[in-house]
């Protein structure tokens, strides 16, 4: 594929449309036209490569709760030819060191908060220079005072390629180190361009942005889509579910679009105020990041909002499929066909394609899929087969195209034989009155290798006991997809985006089935 010049987007639309609301920082109610999203970006640029030199190639990262500065961050090194590395503020300092070792930022920013985290981390990896979005920080410079002392100044703006790199995210690292996606300035146009169409992308979108923006979803679904076509974002600190649903419900924001996880789906509905709730100008919903349960989807079409199911991953630049709104309806569970732009292929084991219907792992190519991962040569050779990406995801496809997530590749468990999906059993829970969460596992069994396990949380004031959870299965399943036991407790794991950390109770359940 031949290279091509990457657009600003931000300087097209401040010449454009320069009072246009580009963002709105929800937690200090700090609102940017995109002329002075440009300036500000300008004046980040110009101090970054003057006072810290900063220039094409190097990485700048980001320790922070969500923060419209993080935007200005990513636009003023993208000028530069630099590219940002945010960081999951859940981690632990061991796991930051590691991150930051690997991708030798010559910049770490960093909110007031964190500063002492940040100077620890920054002392343990050598990085010597820090930014603070405000307050005092020892031997950090403040946000605004950087921007004040390079508005003005000139500097020597990056001509970027598609192939030149805008970002490196790191996974979640729930199967041992994280990896950086090196994503693209052509994967994250890509990306965009992909989504356009299912998402109903345009310039008259208002976004909502909950997902933290560490994560891909946060960033790019749907933020950067709304920046690259001169819309608006609102973006929330973090996800609180009483504040979502007035936000989403307000008419003069008049937000168009939102996407989230199934957890944070399900947290709204459970509020006392999602009974009277009234969603007018939402006119895309989008849900991903796990399988969601059907109960879930239909209790939001109850209220007149209709789910689509889309599916993507980091090294995707966000998205691989979305459901249309027709098929988010009538087939409901699927997540929808492919997207225009990318190449699937459906494998067993051994790498060979699978006869339609049938179950295997997803391998995806394309311009939005990331070229790999940074300094990890051997993930790399693991991860790709022709170009083509291992998503780790076991899927299976309709006569219709469209693709059915049965889990995690390496969450199925096998009993007595027979592969087990442990999403397609926590659906049939989740049918029973009074289940808040639910997560199925598989854990050690000496007679049938291995045997379900169904960890519980129920709503306030529930009756629901193992006897009718057990019931309800055997009334809707095969015998061998039963769970053998039902645990009830208080909350289940879940890491910062609110997805379900099934190897964290994998782990906690791992010494026996008793």
């Amino acid at each position: 594929m031949s290279d091509h010049p990457a657009a600003d987007w931000i300087a097209h639309h401040a010449r454009h449309t320069p009072e246009a609301l580009a963002m709105v920082d929800m937690g200090s109610n700090r609102r940017f036209t995109y002329a002075e999203l440009d300036h500000r970006a300008e004046a980040l640029a110009a101090f970054l490569a003057a006072e810290m030199g900063v220039g094409p190639g190097d990485r700048v990262a980001i320790l922070s709760q969500n923060n419209s500065n993080q935007f200005e961050v990513q636009f003023a090194c993208w000028r530069l030819g630099a590219a940002y590395v945010p960081l999951n503020w859940r981690l632990a300092l061991p796991e930051l060191e590691f991150i930051l070792r690997d991708c030798t930022p010559r910049v770490l920013f960093h909110d007031a908060g964190y500063a002492d985290v940040a100077a620890a981390v920054a002392d343990a990896t050598g990085i010597t220079q820090r930014i603070v979005w405000m307050g005092a920080a020892a031997s950090a410079v403040e946000y605004e005072q950087a921007l004040a002392s390079g508005a003005g100044r000139g500097y020597r703006r990056h001509d970027n390629l598609h192939s030149t790199l805008a970002c490196v995210m790191y996974t979640s690292g729930t199967t041992g180190h994280p990896k950086g996606a090196m994503l693209t300035h052509g994967s994250m146009l890509w990306n965009t361009l992909n989504a356009t169409a299912p998402w109903r992308f345009g310039a008259g979108m208002v976004t909502l942005t909950v997902l933290p923006l560490f994560h891909i979803g946060g960033i790019n679904a749907f933020a950067n889509p709304a920046f690259h076509y001169g819309g608006t974002s609102y973006i929330m600190q973090g996800f609180e579910p009483t504040a979502t649903l007035q936000t989403l419900g307000d008419v003069d924001l008049g937000i168009t679009h939102f996407i989230a996880v199934p957890t944070m789906w399900l947290f709204m509905s459970q509020q006392p105020a999602f009974t009277q709730a009234a969603f007018p100008t939402l006119t895309t919903a989008g849900v991903g990041g796990s399988p969601t349960p059907v109960p879930l989807l239909e209790t939001w079409a109850a209220k007149g909002v209709i789910l689509q199911q889309g599916y993507g991953m980091t090294e995707s630049s966000a998205t691989i499929t979305v459901q249309s709104r027709a098929d988010a309806v009538s087939k409901i569970g699927s997540v929808g066909t492919p997207l225009m732009h990318l190449e699937t292929r459906i494998v067993d084991p051994e790498g060979r394609e699978v006869a339609q219907g049938e179950i295997g792992e997803l391998w995806v190519r394309g311009p939005n899929i990331c070229p790999g991962y940074w300094n990890r040569q051997e993930a790399n050779e693991a991860s790709y087969t022709d170009g083509f990406l291992h998503t780790g995801d076991a899927v299976r496809e309709d006569d219709e195209g469209n693709l059915y997530i049965l889990d995690r590749w390496k969450d199925m468990y096998i009993s007595g034989g027979e592969n087990v999906y442990p999403a397609e059993v926590e659906n049939v829970i989740y049918g029973l009155d009074g289940i808040g969460e639910v997560a199925v596992i598989g854990v050690p069994d000496e007679q049938w290798g291995e045997i379900g396990r169904a960890v519980i949380v129920l709503k306030p004031g529930a009756n629901v006991n193992e006897a009718a959870v057990l019931r309800h299965c055997n009334e809707q399943l095969a015998r061998y997809k039963v769970p053998r036991r039902v645990v009830f407790v208080d909350e289940l794991p879940h890491n910062a985006t609110g997805k379900l950390l099934k190897r964290a109770l994998r782990d906690a359940h791992l010494t026996s089935a008793d």
